[in-house]
C-alpha cells in the first residue's frame, strides 16, 4: 500500500479509461501493471429518431464522472489526491460515426455501432472492395449518409470513433490506434495504414457528388501500439478533471477500440490466439495466419491487433442485456414478497443453476434481440421467449437457455471460421461479464464454440485494464514487440482456468442451436407484426 501511494504521489501511475455500452470504467495500474484503483459511470444509449446514440454532453459527463470516481477510490485507499499521471489511454466501443465540420462542431448525433441502418452501404462497399465492410463500420455510416442524400455530408471535415473523439478533446490530436482505425476503414497490414487502393475506389465512387473533400482528408491518422499519440493539454486536463487537480502533460497512448483492449487484456495478440468478449454485446476474435478466402457478405469483420496483425472477428450486437432484464424482474419479485437478496448473490445463484439444467435447455427457446442482428439478417430486434407445453420449464433450463441464446448469433459467425475457413486456434480466452461466474461462462462458451476456453484471473478487469496496459507499453515497452512485452511483463505469472467442452454439453448446445436457427422465423415475424 505504501509503495503504491508513493508511485501515485510521484506521478508514476498509469490510467486506462474505456467507454462500454452500459458502463464507462477507469482503471489505475501500478509499476507491476496490476490494477490498484478503479472508477466507473453507468450510462445507457438512447433511441432518438430511429438512431441509437449518446449525446455529446453525456459522453463528456460520463468521462468526468468515471474519472472522479477513480479519484475518489484513490483517495479512500491511499489517502492521496490524483494529480499527475505517467501515461493515459482512452478506449471505447468501436465503429460508429462521429462527424465534425470545419468549426469542429458535431454535424449529426453520434451514430453508434448498434445501428443497423447501413445495409445498402455495407453491401455496395463490400462488393466494391471485395472485402467485408460490416454495417457497423464508420465508412458504412458515411456512405449510407451519402446514399441518403443527407445535407451534412458536404460539410464533413473529420470523422472518427468515440475513442478518437475523446482523445482529440484531451490532446488536440486527430489520431487513432490501428485496431480502432481498422473498424473505420480497411487496413493494409503490409503498410500498417488505410488501404490506399480502396480509398481511391471510394473517391471514384462518389466523384460525381462534387464534395470538396477526399476520404483521406477526413480520416484520423493511424498509429501503432507504443507510438506517441500526444499529451494531455491544459484544456484536456480541465475537461477530464474539472476540479483542476490533474496537471497537463500526461503522455497519451493511441486511442483504441474495445476489441483491441480485449485482445490485450487476454494476451491474445499473437497468431493462432483468440479471445471472446461477452457482455452487453459479444464478439470472438482470432489472430489469423493468412487472409480469409472471401468476404462472406460482411458477416465476418477483418480488423487488426493494436500492433497491426490481421484479425477475424465474429460480432453480435446482443448478449447479456436481456438476461439483465430478467434478473431485475426476479429481484422485483423477491422484494415484493418481503425478501431482500444482494444483486451479486442473485446473479451468481441464477447463473450457477444453469449447470444443472438439461443440456439442450429442455426445449426452451428465448431470443435476446434487444436490437437488430446483422449476422442473422435482422435489422430490428424483439426479445422473445417461446416454449411448447411439453417443454421442461424449470429455472435451471430457463437460465441455461438465456445463456445459450446469448451465444446464438456468435456461433453463427464462428461456424464460418471453423467450418469454411478451417481457422486454427491454440488458445481462446474469455473476458467480460459473461465470465464473472467463471465455471458457468466457460462451460457454456466452450460448448457453444466446441473448443477449450480459458479465463484469466484478471478476466473481470477487461477493456479498461487492457487500455491501461497499452498506456504502460507506451512508456515501458523499450522496443520490445507487443506480444513479447505482454508475455514477459504482464502475464508471466498470471493464473488461468481452462474448461474443455464435454461431448454431452456440445451435443446439447448443437440441439439448442438447431432450434434457435429454425426459430429465427419467429423472430422475423415478431419484428414484422409487433411495434
Amino acid at each position: 500500500m505504501e509503495n503504491i501511494k508513493k508511485e501515485i504521489e510521484s506521478g508514476n501511475a498509469i490510467v486506462g479509461i474505456e467507454f462500454g455500452s452500459t458502463r464507462i470504467k477507469a482503471v489505475l495500474i501500478d509499476s507491476t501493471n496490476a490494477p490498484v484503483a478503479q472508477g466507473s459511470h453507468t450510462w445507457e444509449n438512447s433511441l432518438v429518431d430511429g438512431i441509437w446514440t449518446y449525446s455529446q454532453e453525456e459522453i463528456i459527463a460520463g468521462l468526468q464522472s468515471a474519472y472522479a470516481d477513480l479519484k475518489r477510490d484513490v483517495k479512500e485507499k491511499y489517502g492521496v489526491t490524483l494529480k499527475r499521471l505517467r501515461a493515459l489511454g482512452i478506449s471505447a466501443m468501436m465503429h460508429g460515426y462521429l462527424a465534425f465540420g470545419k468549426d469542429d462542431k458535431l454535424l449529426v448525433p453520434f451514430r453508434t455501432w448498434r445501428n443497423t441502418i447501413t445495409g445498402a452501404a455495407s453491401e455496395k462497399l463490400s462488393n466494391l472492395f471485395a472485402y467485408p465492410i460490416p454495417e457497423r463500420w464508420s465508412i458504412s455510416h458515411l456512405y449510407q449518409a451519402i446514399l441518403n442524400n443527407e445535407s451534412h455530408v458536404k460539410d464533413v471535415a473529420f470523422f472518427t470513433t468515440l475513442a478518437g473523439f475523446i482523445h482529440w478533446k484531451l490532446t488536440g490530436k486527430k489520431v487513432l490506434g490501428i485496431g480502432d482505425a481498422s473498424g473505420m476503414f480497411p487496413i493494409d497490414t503490409a503498410t500498417k495504414d488505410y488501404n490506399k487502393d480502396f480509398i481511391k475506389k471510394f473517391d471514384s465512387l462518389i466523384a460525381d457528388k462534387g464534395f470538396g473533400w477526399k476520404l483521406s482528408d477526413l480520416l484520423p491518422k493511424v498509429l501503432l501500439a507504443g507510438e506517441d499519440a500526444g499529451s494531455v493539454t491544459a484544456e484536456g486536463a480541465k475537461l477530464l478533471d474539472p476540479q483542476g487537480d490533474l496537471e497537463a502533460g500526461t503522455l497519451m497512448a493511441p486511442p483504441e477500440g474495445d476489441a483491441g483492449t480485449g485482445m490485450i487484456a487476454t494476451n491474445s495478440v499473437a497468431k493462432r490466439t483468440g479471445n471472446v468478449s461477452a457482455g452487453t454485446s459479444v464478439f470472438a476474435m482470432v489472430v489469423l495466419e493468412k487472409d480469409l478466402s472471401k468476404a462472406y457478405n460482411g458477416l465476418i469483420d477483418l480488423v487488426t491487433t493494436p500492433d497491426g496483425a490481421l484479425v477475424a472477428m465474429a460480432h453480435a450486437n446482443n448478449c447479456m442485456g436481456e438476461f439483465d432484464h430478467w434478473v431485475s424482474l426476479f429481484d422485483e419479485v423477491i422484494k415484493a414478497t418481503g425478501g431482500n437478496v444482494d444483486k451479486g448473490t442473485l446473479y451468481g445463484t441464477l447463473l450457477k443453476s444453469a449447470l444443472s439444467g438439461d443440456k439442450d435447455c429442455g426445449g426452451l427457446l428465448p431470443f435476446n434481440y434487444l436490437s437488430g442482428e446483422s449476422i442473422t439478417g435482422l435489422n430490428e430486434g424483439r426479445a422473445l421467449f417461446v416454449r411448447t407445453q411439453h417443454a421442461n420449464f424449470t429455472m435451471a433450463n430457463f437460465i441455461r437457455a438465456q445463456l445459450c441464446t446469448a451465444l446464438g448469433a456468435l456461433r453463427t459467425g464462428m461456424d464460418i471460421l471453423f467450418d469454411k475457413e478451417a481457422v486454427k486456434i491454440d488458445s481462446l480466452t474469455g473476458h467480460g461479464g459473461f465470465f464473472k461466474t467463471a465455471e458457468v461462462g466457460l462451460t457454456i462458451m466452450s460448448a457453444a464454440l466446441h473448443t477449450p476456453v480459458s479465463a484469466l484471473e484478471t478476466a473481470g478487469e477487461g477493456g479498461p485494464w487492457g487500455m491501461a496496459l497499452l498506456a504502460s507499453y507506451l512508456v515501458n515497452g523499450k522496443g520490445k514487440a507487443l506480444s513479447e512485452w505482454l508475455e514477459k511483463s504482464v502475464f508471466a505469472s498470471s493464473k488461468k482456468t481452462t474448461v474443455a467442452p464435454k461431448k454431452d454439453d456440445i451435443d446439447g448446445f448443437n440441439t439448442f442451436f438447431a432450434r434457435y436457427t429454425k426459430g429465427l422465423a419467429i423472430e422475423r415475424t415478431a419484428i414484422e407484426n409487433i411495434e
